[in-house]
């Protein structure tokens, strides 16, 4: 394959350029699993490891390659084997707060053009995790689509008020409905897919994905499992992959999250609130809360039921998440610097000459 076939574009092959040099190859991370890499390049896709100098440079796993990141690379043993270098700029990102009471970002994948962010309507459906997906594609500047699945699980009726809870949370994106049973919509997922571009689907375990997947590949090529009674799949995706599609589209699979922590994500929490950030401007304070302050204007939206009351505590509620875990993550790297700093200076004096 060539490399623009693997979505690099002209601003990623400045960065290449800049990077890699003459000595080095790029290649993109098809797949992540417990530290170990699989990367593409035109000829294929081989195994890879971090060289030592990268691995202590890196000051978080933040900076380590995640899916879809494109890398510089040293191919040896005959091209079997490779070593990566050096990570070029991101374009685009999907993040979130590491799992448990770690305050970290924990990179899920890189260089997205649009994520599908999936859920199911009989048992998965909820409005407040649709947000959170929404919050974290529109952070990592990623255009988002909602996939409604097992639509053949629910009444058209039943179909269209779900459909309504989306919009009335103010949630504007492209809504598809989707069937892995008739395979209604699936002809839609795809055209909205083009050569060369970079895909991903979001959503928790069970919601129909790998079928999906299947369907868009014309086989079985992903293994599944029967559904158990609730209708929820028991297939689990255990590690981030990329899979070109036959039509030329990238997709990456990834398992489900059950934890999507807000850090770092106020940009985000902005453009997926667009309604209620585009109210706040007219408020009378600049620092309004949006509580009982006079001259609110997202509170006036909300007597004149043009805005619900459960929208703005949704947002509310995840602004003031990300808001308390950037002020414990700042606290946590000023204290590593710290600590760093006196490591630096207690081994310059340990190795400085004898001053007695």
């Amino acid at each position: 394959m060539k490399f623009s076939e693997l979505g690099l574009d002209r601003w990623l092959a400045d960065k290449a350029s800049e990077l890699c040099g003459p000595d080095l190859s790029v290649a993109r991370v098809a797949a992540v699993d417990r530290g170990r890499y699989l990367i593409r390049g035109e000829d294929g896709e081989v195994p890879a490891e971090l060289t030592g100098k990268f691995l202590h440079l890196a000051e978080s796993s933040a900076e380590l390659p995640c899916v879809g990141d494109w890398v510089c690379v040293h191919y040896r043993d005959a091209g079997t084997q490779a070593s990566i270098h050096h990570l070029l700029p991101r374009r685009s990102f999907l993040r979130r707060k590491a799992a448990g009471r770690d305050v970290e970002f924990q990179m899920i994948a890189a260089n997205i053009d649009v994520a599908f962010i999936v859920q199911a309507c009989h048992f998965d459906f909820n409005v407040r995790r649709l947000e959170r997906y929404l919050v974290m594609v529109r952070d990592g500047h990623i255009e988002p689509v909602v996939l409604l699945t097992k639509t053949d699980l629910v009444s058209p009726e039943e179909l269209e008020r779900l459909i309504g809870q989306v919009r009335l949370m103010g949630i504007e994106a492209k809504i598809v409905c989707v069937s892995n049973v008739t395979g209604a919509g699936v002809d839609q997922v795809r055209e909205l897919m083009a050569p060369g571009k970079t895909y991903c689907l979001l959503g928790s375990s069970g919601v129909g994905k790998t079928t999906l997947i299947n369907r868009l590949l014309g086989g079985g090529a992903l293994e599944t499992r029967e559904v158990s009674h609730t209708g929820e799949g028991r297939h689990t995706t255990t590690r981030r992959q990329l899979i070109v599609l036959g039509h030329g589209g990238l997709l990456i699979d990834m398992p489900g999250m059950r934890e999507l922590g807000m850090l770092g994500a106020g940009e985000g929490i902005n453009e997926a609130f667009a309604d209620i950030s585009a109210l706040a401007g007219n408020c009378r304070y600049p620092d309004c809360s949006h509580g009982n302050e006079p001259g609110c204007a997202v509170r006036a939206a909300i007597g004149r039921r043009e805005l619900s009351e459960a929208h703005l505590q949704s947002y509310l509620k995840l602004r003031k998440e990300s808001e308390f875990h950037d002020l414990s993550y700042l606290d946590r790297r000023k204290k590593d610097r710290a600590f760093g700093r006196f490591v630096h200076s207690y081994k310059k004096q340990k190795d400085g000459p004898d001053q007695n």
